[in-house]
């Protein structure tokens, strides 16, 4: 812990990092994607899915490949349609908010999401007027994380020197180009990642299973009187 001792901005994706990944907001997402490929494409479902997961593999989001792969795309209409989703299967976490609440230094939303979904996730958890802003999307001019072109215009808006700042997330390719910049991260491992705890990951300093917990034995690591010995 004593690695975040100098750190002054913390950066916290959205999805599935702020709320536990068990929520059903990223299927409802998924789907709404599958769909809109449907009708942009005129596929069959199980078709569009398969070019949905091709492009986030290799553009970082599907919006990013349908852009790559066509001049037609209306990226408005994409984000309203994909983010018309039940916000309610989020429960709200007090306990979080008091947590991020606690913290001594900037805290930032970096998400790949609109800022509208941000705001309607925020809202639901409970965690208003706790970021000193959301960084969406739109923000990146829609070059999306992993890329060190989004993280760039992230760092360089809000004046970020990676030395001093961590990043959560629970996404390890974002992880690795934040690591690279000189971030502190952190994995927030989602309930259906298939790798061990603690396994060889360079790129990720820390790992917890849970946000709240890991925000509470910080806090508890920073509250704990200074061994004299080491002044």
């Amino acid at each position: 812990m004593n690695r975040l001792d100098a750190i002054h901005t913390w950066v916290f994706d959205l999805d599935n990092t702020l709320y536990p990944s068990q929520a059903a907001v990223m299927s409802q997402v998924e789907g709404r994607m599958t769909e809109y490929v449907m009708k942009s494409h005129a596929l069959e479902r199980e078709d569009a899915r398969k070019l949905q997961q091709r492009y986030y593999a290799d553009y970082g989001t599907t919006l990013n490949g349908l852009m790559s792969n066509r001049s037609d795309v209306d990226i408005a209409h994409f984000l309203d349609f994909v983010h018309d989703i039940d916000h309610s299967v989020i429960d709200p976490d007090p306990d979080l908010a008091a947590h991020i609440g606690k913290i001594d230094g900037r805290r930032l939303v970096y998400t790949n999401g609109s800022r509208l979904h941000a705001e309607r996730v925020i809202d639901q958890l409970g965690l208003n007027g706790l970021f000193e802003d959301l960084f969406d999307i739109e923000a990146s001019r829609y070059v999306p994380k992993p890329s060190r072109e989004g993280f760039d215009a992230f760092t360089g808006r809000y004046g970020i020197e990676p030395a001093t700042a961590v990043m959560f997330e629970d996404s390890l390719r974002n992880l690795e180009t934040a690591a690279e910049l000189g971030f502190t991260t952190v994995f927030v491992r989602p309930h259906h990642h298939e790798g061990e705890p603690g396994e060889a990951r360079p790129h990720v300093h820390f790992e917890t299973d849970s946000l709240n917990t890991f925000l509470k034995n910080v806090h508890a690591h920073r509250e704990k009187p200074k061994d004299p010995s080491y002044d």
